[in-house]
Order: C-alpha cells, then structure tokens, then sequence
C-alpha cells in the first residue's frame, strides 16, 4: 500500500511539537527563578500566556498537513519575532545586561525547524538568519556567546532541513518501488491469463495453418507473428527503467526489452543474456533506428533478418544483417538526392544525433548488414 503524502515527515513534526513543549517549559522555569529582577513582570506574564496560546495553535496547525503552508509559517515566525523584540522592554536592558536570559530563549528555534521541516535547508537557513539577526538586536553587547547562539541555530536550520529533504526524497523513491512492484504483480496476472488463451490460440492456429495454401497460410503466419510478438511484449510489459535522480531521460533502460517487439518469425534477435542498458533517450532512438532498418528490410530485402546486439562497455552495437539482394552502389546517395531519406534521417541522423556511426555493408546479391554504433553516454 502506497504511504500516505509527507509519511516520512510526521515524525519531524511530532518531534517539533514535543521540541516547543519542552523549550517552553524551560522559558516558564527560567521566568519564575528572574521574576524579580525583570523591569516589567506583569509584561513577562502577558509575553508568557502568549507564548503557551502560540504553542497550542502551531501544534494542532503543524499536525494537519494541509496547514502546514505559508500563512501559518509566516505567522510562526511574525510571532516568534515579536517576543524577541519585546525582551528589551519587558525583560529590561539592566537585567540583560546582568545575564537574565531573553523571553525566547530556546523556545525561538521553533519556526526555524518549521521552515526546515516543510522546505528544506535553504528555508531553515532563511528562518535562521531572521531569527538571530532579531535576537542580536536586543543585545546591548554581542560576545561570543551571541554569536554561539546564531551558529546553533544555523545549524539547526541546516541540518533538520536537510534530514526533511532525505526523508522527502527517501518517501518518492519507496513510492516509485510500490508502484513498480504493484505493476509487476499486474503484469504477472495478465500474462497467466493471456498465456492460457489468446498465446494457445495463436499458436495452434499457426501450427494448424502452416502448410496450408493461401490465405489460410499467410493467417497462419500472421498469427504466429503476433505470438512471438505479444510474448515479447508480456516478458517486457513492466517499466525496466532503473530511477536515477537526474530525472527520466537519464533513467536506464535494457535495450533488449525494446528491441524485443520486433522479433516474429522472421526476425531473430540475439542478445547477451545480462541485461543492456542505455540512457533512456539513447536506447529510444537507437531502437527507432533499428526499426527503420527492419522495415527497409521488409521492403526491399524480404526474407528473413537477423539483430544481433552487442554489449562492448563503452559503446553498444546493434547488427541488422539480411539475405536480400543488396544494396548498389551509388544507390544511397541516389535516393537520398530524390528526397527519400530513410537511411540518411531515420537511420544515420539518429544515430549522429546520439555521437555515434553507422557503418553498412552491402554487395549485389550478397544481403546487407546495418551497423550502429552507440557510445552508453553521450560525448
């Protein structure tokens, strides 16, 4: 079953909430212990109630994700500022100037690892500059000890942020799993079901109308194309692309998958029995190229035809070889001067595009072999 939308980041939040609580009970502790010597007390308990209430309200707005947007984030951090610029007036400069604590205290990071939490490190980082810049500004004398407070806080911000992005990051890729895995399942149920029908029909019909004369013959034929064809496709149905963070045209694909729907009975593909793979964008038109060279095949050659592919590290060759009558010379050129651009656009321009070569071998009456070459990344 898929997780839920921000699964991995509940905990964060809840871990917010518990953080909040506790700094705010070390503010109220902190409270009781300097009553006395703060220029206003009755202000400090006012600050205080407002500091228990905007606890109560970030927490149940913080639980509910669809909360968890800019309204109350601007809010947390409007709230958050305006205790810390009211230290110097309720607290009292002589007081802070004898190392009475500030009204935030601990208790300002809170919107810091808010902002962390829903946008990252750059968020958190934001919130933090704000945060201890406002915090500065009440001091009278900044030591070393200010400056401690602002690198904390920074690091807080950087590092919860970046842990909410892990956690992101982590729940997009447990998705993509199930959903690859449900696909799988799929797939494996539909090809139970297609095996026991159309694939039995489609080879008995093929069996039974081989030797038959014609039209029956050529049904037969059609038929047991479609087979291998539809057998191709089930083996090779569910997505094969390894993920990779750099988005889908870097994701890997096995070329044998996609050159598999062009095997029948008069086609033969061989390949090597690991898996082939190629950037998805290559191996697509590197396919694309194959396939314009089959159907060269089927209209110029007849016959059978042969695709080998090639594994060589590096580079990945495809070999598309025929027993047709060949290629002339001068014939290329000819029909690439009458607009007939196949080989030219279909075939080499693919291949070009992607930095590799095509190299065609082709004698009267001696069939042709096709050659295409790929570097596995581009130049």
């Amino acid at each position: 079953m898929p997780s839920p939308p921000g699964g991995f980041e509940v905990p964060l939040w809840r871990a917010l909430t518990v953080f909040r609580l506790a700094s705010l009970a070390y503010v109220c502790v902190l409270a009781i212990r300097d009553s006395d010597r703060y220029a206003h007390p009755y202000a400090v308990g006012t600050l205080l109630l407002v500091m228990i209430i905007w606890t109560g309200v970030t927490a149940i707005g913080y639980a509910r994700p669809a909360w968890r947007r800019w309204p109350l984030l601007l809010a947390d951090l409007g709230v958050v500022l305006a205790v810390v610029l009211a230290t110097p007036w309720v607290v009292g400069r002589a007081a802070l100037a004898t190392g009475v604590p500030t009204m935030g205290v601990a208790w300002m990071a809170g919107p810091v690892l808010a902002w962390a939490v829903s946008g990252g490190r750059r968020r958190g980082t934001i919130a933090a500059l704000l945060v201890a810049g406002a915090d500065l500004t009440t001091r009278e004398r900044i030591g070393q000890s200010s400056f401690t407070g602002v690198i904390l806080m920074l690091l807080a911000g950087v590092v919860v942020g970046h842990m909410a992005r892990l956690a992101a990051s982590a729940e997009e890729r447990l998705q993509r799993a199930v959903e690859l895995e449900a696909a799988t399942r799929e797939r494996e149920r539909l090809a139970r079901g297609i095996h026991d029908s159309v694939l039995q029909v489609l080879a008995l019909v093929q069996r039974r109308g081989a030797d038959l004369p014609g039209e029956a013959g050529e049904l037969a034929r059609l038929a047991g194309e479609q087979e291998v064809a539809l057998r191709a496709l089930i083996a090779g149905a569910s997505p094969t692309a390894a993920v990779h963070p750099d988005g889908p045209e870097a994701a890997a694909v096995d070329l044998r998958t996609l050159l598999g729907r062009y095997a029948s009975p008069a086609v033969a593909l061989s390949a090597p029995a690991t898996p082939v793979p190629l950037p998805r964008r290559v191996a697509g038109e590197l396919a694309a190229a194959t396939g314009a060279a089959l159907d060269n095949v089927g209209r110029h050659a007849g016959g059978r035809a042969w695709v080998l592919i090639e594994d060589e590290g590096a580079t990945v060759t495809v070999s598309i070889r025929d027993e047709g009558p060949g290629i002339p010379d001068g014939r290329l050129a000819e029909a690439a001067a009458q607009g007939r651009l196949g080989v030219t656009q279909s075939i080499r321009g693919r291949v070009a595009e992607l930095g590799g070569t095509v190299r065609i071998v082709s004698a009267p009456e001696a069939g042709t072999e096709i050659e295409l070459t790929v570097p596995r990344t581009r130049r």
